[in-house]
């Protein structure tokens, strides 16, 4: 006989159905979106990379992975009006991104969504401002980054010597759309001024030495004839490809980019006079709001100018006046400042790299051991003398996103004298600095299988932040070494520290009153003037380069304060009360901040906060 159903047992079925529709909704609500967003993620991803074939190469090691044929690369030209065009794209690309319903994602991908959005948001606040971006600076622009990338681009295979040799052939290219837009910037009154023209033409012409060429002694030649000659042992060419490829790379330094070079100082050359001003972007209409926009992106913090101009002058005043204390405390420190005695055990860079790598061990976590659980390896590299005059005191060369085993440092003698100052950089530079950090967010990533999107978002006040922050800290571990045999090291190194901090400090509060406040250099010549410290030459250098390269020192010491800031928010949101051991605390919780820095950096520290209050140490 049929059974036919009650009106309850209808209603529970109903019920039922009712829930497994909802669930089944909310659970295709929630992929789908992950889905969107990670396919879009993808897709931001490989137009970022390809976009200009060198950093791609230093991005990627395994191009086939990722369905991309590297040597269908080219150097991006830029082209007349182009800075308009990169306001709609990346309008376009936030429109794009903003149809994704964030509250749909997962967790992972709501926190890689805030990241992206906050980035392009940035971002976007300077492209409003197309004209005041400096490609040719003289210490960060493309005639100086440009040969120390070449000296470094990794041959593996003759597809990447013939892959390096076709970008020597499109500079000329590259390098005519970069006086495009300096034409543009000085059509909009934003050229450089003539003093910082005349260090980039100087710059070109020392860079491509004709005589060096001629001799066979540039640094590119040398390094190009030493990949060959490993490339020839290997097997992977013979040696006759080997003087086939060097003659070709020759010809190529000599015939186009020697050539390239000297047309791009002879172009500055033609444009020099148009510039306006030497001094800051305050002197420009909408300099102020660039100024603003550049800030947010380059440091990551969202304080306004108010509340950094506090956090600089209290972080000033706090560390002078330490200072005056240690001074009186012990008078022969003035002595010994001006010694810069070397205390410490007679080393080389790698063996103090060694030890930093074991002495952080106690507050720092261990590197992820990876897929394969591969070593990690570090060189240290000199840079070339011809590069020392516009190069950085250090330099470290982050290596491709899916090969992080093989670490570059480059130290410049002309800046980096002395035993501590070679110990704080390589901490700076190493462990726990760059190094240690872009490895091991790099693995952690892989691990949990976090998009490589995150890899390209790039937050500079995050990096340099972190590597100020281990720099300083690492007084502390020169200190353990240096103080069994030399004692006096011990109040020594912490008045250099606090020097090295005063400076620091000191140098971005001038960028926001140069970029912000409209600083001339004769108001900067009388602050120095109060201090007792510097003539007007050193001085002059000092404005020009912050003029020059606006909230780069912010991008340092801002970032530092700004983890310093987010390291007392953390005590306050982890204290764990009834623990007696205050030692044994400390130690536990400078680990836990760090493993919280690594693992949801590098971001900018609007998102780190909100981050904080979810962590659970």
């Amino acid at each position: 006989m049929k059974r036919t159903l009650t009106f309850k047992q209808w209603a529970a079925a109903l019920i039922l159905l009712g829930g497994f529709c909802a669930s089944t909704l909310f659970y295709y609500v929630h992929s789908h979106q992950d889905a969107k967003f990670e396919a879009f993620g993808k897709q931001f991803f490989l137009n970022e990379v390809q976009a200009n074939p060198i950093h791609f190469h230093y991005t990627i090691d395994n191009a086939a992975a990722y369905g991309i044929d590297e040597s269908s690369l080219t150097l991006p030209v830029y082209h007349a009006g182009e800075a308009a065009d990169d306001i709609y794209e990346l309008s376009q690309t936030r429109n794009i991104l903003a149809a994704i319903n964030r509250d749909s994602l997962s967790e992972d991908n709501q926190y890689l969504y805030d990241l992206l959005d906050t980035y392009l948001s940035a971002t976007a606040g300077t492209t409003a401002h197309p004209y005041f971006a400096e490609p040719l600076s003289p210490s960060s622009g493309a005639p100086s980054e440009l040969p120390v990338l070449l000296a470094e681009y990794q041959l593996d295979s003759t597809t990447d010597v013939e892959n390096y040799l076709h970008i020597l052939s499109q500079i000329p290219s590259y390098f005519d759309g970069l006086v495009v837009y300096e034409k543009e910037k000085a059509e909009a009154g934003l050229f450089m001024s003539d003093e910082t023209a005349d260090k980039t033409i100087a710059q070109c012409m020392a860079l491509m030495d004709p005589d060096s060429l001629a001799e066979g002694s540039h640094f590119l030649e040398i390094t190009f004839q030493e990949k060959l000659d490993a490339l020839s042992a290997q097997g992977v060419i013979s040696k006759e490809q080997a003087i086939s490829y060097q003659s070709e790379h020759d010809r190529l330094l000599t015939t186009v980019v020697a050539p390239a070079y000297d047309k791009l100082a002879d172009e500055i050359t033609l444009l020099k006079g148009t510039g306006k001003h030497l001094g800051g972007l305050a002197q420009y209409e909408g300099g102020r709001d660039y100024y603003l926009a550049l800030l947010r992106l380059r440091t990551g913090s969202y304080r306004d100018i108010a509340e950094i101009k506090r956090l600089l002058y209290q972080d000033l005043q706090f560390h002078y006046e330490s200072l005056m204390h240690l001074l009186q405390t012990d008078p022969s420190l003035k002595d010994l400042i001006l010694q810069e005695p070397s205390l410490l055990p007679k080393s080389s860079p790698e063996e103090y790299l060694s030890y930093l790598q074991t002495a952080i061990q106690q507050d720092y976590p261990a590197i992820p051991s990876g897929k394969d659980n591969s070593q990690i390896r570090s060189v240290v590299k000199y840079v070339d003398p011809s590069l020392q005059p516009y190069s950085a005191p250090a330099f470290y060369m982050t290596p491709p996103i899916d090969d992080v085993c093989d670490n570059i440092i480059y130290i410049n003698t002309q800046d980096t004298t002395g035993d501590l100052s070679l110990f704080t950089t390589l901490a700076h530079e190493g462990y726990p600095g760059h190094l240690y950090q872009t490895v091991y967010s790099q693995r952690y990533w892989d691990d949990h299988n976090i998009p490589p999107l995150r890899s390209i978002l790039y937050y500079g006040g995050f990096i340099e932040g972190w590597a100020m922050y281990v720099e300083l800290s690492s007084y502390d571990y020169a200190i353990q070494l240096a103080e069994a045999t030399h004692p006096e090291a011990v109040l020594y190194y912490q008045a250099c520290r606090l020097d090295r901090q005063i400076q620091l400090c000191l140098y971005s509060l001038l960028d926001v009153a140069i970029h912000y406040d409209g600083a001339s250099l004769e108001d900067v010549k009388r602050i120095f003037s109060s201090l007792g410290a510097m003539n007007d030459e050193s001085v002059q250098a000092v404005y020009q380069y912050i003029a020059e390269e606006p909230c780069n020192y912010l991008k340092y010491y801002l970032g530092y304060l700004e983890i310093m800031e987010l390291k007392k928010q953390a005590a306050v949101i982890w204290a764990k009360p009834g623990k007696t051991d205050a030692a044994c605390d400390q130690t536990d919780f400078q680990y836990q901040f760090h493993c919280f820095l690594l693992q949801n950096g590098p971001a900018d520290y609007r998102s780190l906060a909100s981050r904080l209050a979810l962590w659970n140490p």
